[in-house]
């Protein structure tokens, strides 16, 4: 047997006998194609459903590429990405360096597909030491109308597709939300001003689902 053969096993029989929990799940592979998970329509009928089709409601989708989603069935839905469009669904922002170029309080809803995991979490700009997603989570929480909803669609750990990309720059755990925006709100360390509490949180591998509220 090879020595890489061997890692695979060795590594198996540590795990077991230290008593991770879920180990086995977690194997790449494991899961089946007849393991059923919920769709984003699913998710928010089922823990948004008084939200939906609000009349005039607005929805604003980060990281829209050139067709802005709008799952919650907002009366107008508009959209950011780096390049805007001319019918100005699609406002042109860098979400990486620069503020949402928004009013406060104008959105009933935000929502990001696979997008935050491409926020990093530390930067050096021009000398200083920035926290972009620390910030983008203020941004969210500003432009959210009181009670306003965001939704996050993004691959998460220990999902392989979590680190496959190189553009990945934000690994997304269970936790992060729950601890650093929400009850817990341990962000305010590095600079958070907002609070969300948790509406609910589900796994559509390789994607975590999550859905916190402006309080």
């Amino acid at each position: 047997m090879q020595p890489q053969m061997r890692i695979k096993p060795l590594l198996k029989q540590l795990l077991s006998s230290a008593g991770v929990p879920g180990w086995k799940e977690w194997t790449p592979g494991a899961f089946q194609p007849s393991e059923r998970f919920p769709t984003t329509e699913e998710f928010l009928g089922r823990h948004a459903g008084a939200f939906l089709d609000r009349p005039n409601s607005r929805s604003l989708d980060l990281g829209c590429g050139q067709n802005p989603r709008n799952p919650f069935r907002a009366t107008t839905a508009q959209g950011i990405d780096i390049a805007s469009s001319s019918d100005n669904r699609i406002i042109g922002c860098d979400l990486a360096i620069a503020p949402i170029p928004c009013d406060a309080g104008v959105f009933d809803f935000l929502t990001a597909f696979d997008f935050i995991e491409h926020i990093p979490r530390v930067a050096i700009i021009d000398g200083s030491t920035k926290f972009p997603f620390i910030r983008l989570m203020n941004e969210i929480y500003r432009v959210l109308k009181p009670g306003g909803l965001f939704f996050a669609q993004t691959p998460a750990y220990p999902c392989k597709e979590a680190f496959q990309d190189p553009t990945h720059v934000n690994i997304i755990t269970e936790d992060t939300f729950p601890n650093y925006f929400c009850e817990e709100c341990w962000a305010k360390l590095y600079g958070f001003t907002g609070a969300f509490t948790l509406v609910a949180q589900e796994w559509c591998r390789p994607s975590l689902l999550t859905l916190i509220q402006k309080r």
